[in-house]
């Protein structure tokens, strides 16, 4: 793990710290999108009675990597993420796999992260840098990736990152 933030308020980019403390069920302690019902407005609006599937973000700073090669400049935290990680395909994993994040925090990944048009508010023509499509024209969401904390814990920068994957057969992640 490369970077931890959060924010007590709606703002699109969330600040570092040194740590963040995962609540099981609940998501980032003082985190605006703790809890256990949906917290992003846009939810919200549609039924606040939705479970909150999105209660911590995670997101592959080689992400950051393909920005910085397409002329932007994005840092950990600054796309809203709660954990940014490297070395591990996040995109990739199946609807279910728990990340074991340092000591003690457990969180099972519900899917990938929908990219929004603040991504544009940000940095104009970012948006389309997290899109992209597969051999077939499917459209490819690489915002990262959503989940929710079954077991709670403290979770540093430099921590480890443990992957388990879920019984077979793996079901794909879709937008959550």
């Amino acid at each position: 793990m490369t970077a931890v933030s959060r924010s007590a308020e709606y703002t699109f980019t969330k600040p570092n710290t040194d740590s963040i403390t995962l609540l099981e069920g609940l998501g980032v302690e003082g985190d605006v999108h703790q809890g256990v019902t949906v917290k992003h407005r846009s939810r919200v609006r549609r039924d606040p009675r939705q479970p909150n599937l999105r209660q911590v973000h995670l997101i592959h700073s080689e992400l950051f990597d393909e920005f910085r090669d397409a002329g932007f400049t994005v840092a950990a935290g600054q796309i809203g993420e709660n954990v940014t990680t490297r070395g591990i395909d996040l995109l990739g994993l199946p609807t279910g796999t728990r990340l074991h994040l340092g000591a003690e925090a457990v969180v099972e990944v519900t899917g990938l992260r929908n990219p929004c048009v603040q991504i544009d508010a940000f940095q104009q023509g970012l948006l389309k840098q997290t899109l992209d499509r597969d051999e077939d024209g499917n459209l490819v969401r690489k915002a990262g990736v959503m989940s929710v904390v079954l077991s709670g814990g403290v979770v540093r920068p430099g921590d480890e990152i443990r992957v388990e994957l879920p019984a077979q057969p793996h079901k794909p992640l879709g937008p959550v």
